[in-house]
């Protein structure tokens, strides 16, 4: 399950609806570099002898600290001049240091490799949470990249379970921590949906039907690979769960593959036949009871400017199916209890 929190950090705050105010150039702070070699000459040289009007520098209102613009500023300094254009921003040193990293990466002489992964190590260590694809497109790097320096960070770094990301949705690394719970779920409460269960736990629909079909299994709920993965991060692992004995659910009918049988008999049941809501059941019933060859042709029928939406419709009917025989074997179970 995702959680949405609070993420400020894109496409740069809005800092070109922000106003500019010309600064006293003897205010501003120009430490703290992104780069590691300190700023180009060359590029500070040509700079100075453009005519073109520069734009605003960016600047940290609390600490005076240039976050973007440096080479301007050092040309603006070889020029002689007294103030310079500045845009102000008013959030703390953290948030800061990510914008200095954004807008350097966006525009302006490129940050060398060196730059950006020693930004991206520095970011991870400032947000921990914030996922590697994130902090990649901050830095200008790779997913990729990003998880291999976060592996070689030696610091003390938290460990986290969950990462943000850029859109602002937290998700979790591992499902071991919900499928666990959604174990404990279905022991006590047999009779819950599948739909209850992945919410209160914490995971998907998919995860939750594969814990449930482990527990009735007597298997671990966690799949093996997770729990090696655990031991690995050095998180707390639970002792695997016990042989238990299946949950009870209702009887599953093994059906051929021919159903036209067993929908005759349903269409003469008179309790589906006499009510409006078992007459459009049975109604879909029929118009789903195709033969293999009769998908098949229906699927050589699609378009291909439509496929990709014909296939996505397809799937979210499939799973209002999947979700429509939890609610019916829910309500077997409970009919069971009270007979």
């Amino acid at each position: 399950m995702t959680e949405i929190i609070d993420f400020p950090l894109v496409g740069g705050f809005g800092l070109e609806t922000c106003p500019t105010e010309w600064v006293a150039m003897g205010s501003l702070s120009m430490t703290n570099s992104l780069r590691v070699d300190g700023e180009d000459q060359a590029h500070i040289q040509a700079l100075v002898e453009s005519e073109a009007q520069a734009p605003p520098i960016v600047v940290h209102r609390s600490t005076m600290t240039v976050i973007d613009g440096m080479h301007r500023l050092r040309a603006a300094v070889l020029r002689g001049a007294d103030q310079i254009e500045v845009r102000f921003f008013d959030g703390d040193e953290r948030e800061a240091f990510v914008l200095a990293v954004e807008l350097n990466s966006r525009h302006g002489l490129p940050l060398s490799q060196a730059d950006r992964s020693a930004a991206a190590a520095r970011i991870i260590r400032t947000h921990p949470e914030w996922s590697d694809r994130s902090i990649a497109s901050f830095a200008g790097l790779s997913a990729k990249t990003v998880g291999a320096i976060r592996r070689r960070t030696t610091e003390d770094i938290p460990r986290l379970n969950v990462r943000t990301g850029k859109d602002g949705c937290a998700r979790p690394l591992s499902t071991a921590h919900g499928r666990r719970v959604a174990s404990d779920l279905i022991r006590a409460r047999p009779g819950a949906s599948l739909r209850q269960i992945a919410r209160e736990s914490g995971i998907s629909l998919g995860t939750a039907r594969d814990v449930r079909m482990r527990v009735e299994a007597g298997k671990d709920p966690v799949p093996p690979q997770q729990r090696t993965s655990e031991h690995r991060q050095g998180g707390a692992v639970r002792p695997a769960a016990p042989m238990v004995s299946p949950v009870p659910r209702p009887r599953e009918v093994v059906l051929p593959v021919d159903l036209s049988a067993f929908l005759q008999d349903l269409k003469k049941d008179p309790s589906l036949r006499f009510s409006e809501s078992g007459r459009m059941l049975l109604r879909l019933f029929d118009a789903h009871s195709l033969s293999v060859d009769g998908w098949r042709r229906l699927a050589d029928a699609v378009p291909s400017h439509c496929g990709d939406i014909v296939a996505s419709v397809a799937r979210r009917l499939s799973q209002s199916w999947l979700s429509f025989a939890e609610q019916v074997e829910q309500r077997q179970v409970e009919m069971e209890r009270v007979l």
